[in-house]
């Protein structure tokens, strides 16, 4: 899977860079050549619609990036239709919103989608649908987004293509002794403290959101690289294994795809701190979240809903489906399982978490 940002496939004017986009085109048609299946998450509806309209800057209103992503998208993918086509390859446009993975069956369907048409042999060119994206269901870049597709469809590789070499320990914009960093082992807190906003009146990301993309990526079983889109080749010569941008390394215990979906694809809606007891049998002893320990609950949520799970010291020690909703949860917590039905009311699950629908972090 290749992500390509707004700032290589359009000009500092918003209007699209044809030259490149033919250069990235005839590479991943190369690259289809050669046997590999391949996937396009291309950044710039929002930037091509800028350019036709003649803006100077972003919309900054939802509504005003909506319709330029209206009048770029069609542009956008016309343009890559024009360039694949040269090559004697299909194309086939998916445009997606947050809601679309949060779904369960829409999730398995997009995947199934996705797999279909590579079976075709046919290019998936993949965006954020900007045009009805509201700020609740936002994947907020497309560096996440693509990230998750890679998880959704159990890609082998993503390669994330920027204006920027790879990953720095310091914005080198900034900060001109900077050192990129060619391989990450682990996305610790001092690799995400490198990050920062990228203050792009066109592009959405920044080096935060790519290591958002690679933390996902990695726990998914995917190697994830960030390299510059503009270098010649770049993709045939990080396939080859010249040693371009930053790579980070999958985890070998990485998520199931169900998993990836209950910690990636959901929005959270609440949280719960639990004890030490319950923190410990969760880390250690694999088992399911009981109400009994747990001391508060945060936020309002329903049933079946994503919650997160907080130690005393307030850290995320995971994340899970909810089998309560929080006005239920507030009047169970601290109890035993066998309280539950006479408290709430009804039958009922005897876990607040059951083990399968729960990610636990590593330690």
């Amino acid at each position: 899977m290749v992500k390509v940002g707004t700032r290589l496939v359009t000009h500092a004017t918003g209007k699209l860079n044809l030259g490149y986009i033919e250069r990235l085109v005839r590479e991943l048609a190369d690259l289809r050549n050669q046997g590999r299946e391949v996937i396009l998450v291309s950044s710039g509806a929002i930037g091509a619609g800028m350019g036709r309209l003649a803006m100077a800057r972003r919309p900054e209103t939802i509504p005003g990036k909506q319709a330029a992503a209206a009048v770029g998208q069609g542009l956008l993918i016309q343009i890559y239709e024009k360039f694949f086509s040269e090559y004697g390859l299909i194309v086939a446009q998916l445009l997606l919103t947050r809601s679309d993975l949060v779904s369960r069956r829409r999730y398995l369907n997009a995947a199934n989608t996705i797999l279909t048409l590579l079976q075709w042999g046919v290019v998936p060119i993949i965006n954020e649908n900007d045009t009805v994206s509201v700020q609740e269901i936002k994947f907020g870049d497309n560096d996440r987004l693509s990230a998750l597709v890679a998880g959704l469809c159990d890609a082998n590789l993503l390669i994330v293509l920027s204006n920027i070499d790879g990953l720095y320990d310091a914005n080198p914009h900034k900060h001109p002794g900077a050192r990129l960093v060619p391989v990450v082992n682990e996305i610790t807190p001092a690799v995400k403290s490198w990050g920062e906003d990228s203050g792009d009146d066109l592009a959405t990301g920044g080096m935060i959101t790519k290591l958002q993309a690679a933390e996902i990526a990695v726990n998914s079983g995917i190697g994830m690289y960030i390299a510059n889109g503009s270098v010649p080749g770049v993709l045939h010569r990080i396939l080859g294994g010249e040693p371009l941008g930053t790579y980070f390394r999958p985890q070998k215990s990485y998520l199931s795809r169900r998993k990836r979906w209950i910690a990636y694809g959901r929005v959270v809606e609440g949280s719960v701190v639990v004890d030490d007891g319950a923190k410990r049998a969760l880390r250690q002893e694999g088992k399911s979240l009981l109400p009994v320990g747990v001391l508060t609950v945060n936020g309002t949520f329903e049933k079946g809903d994503l919650i997160t799970v907080m130690d005393r010291q307030g850290k995320e020690i995971g994340r899970g489906l909810c089998s309560f909703s929080s006005r239920e949860l507030e009047k169970i917590m601290r109890h035993s399982s066998a309280e539950i039905p006479h408290l709430i009311g009804r039958e009922s699950s005897t876990e607040v978490i059951h083990r399968d629908n729960l990610i636990v972090y590593e330690i």
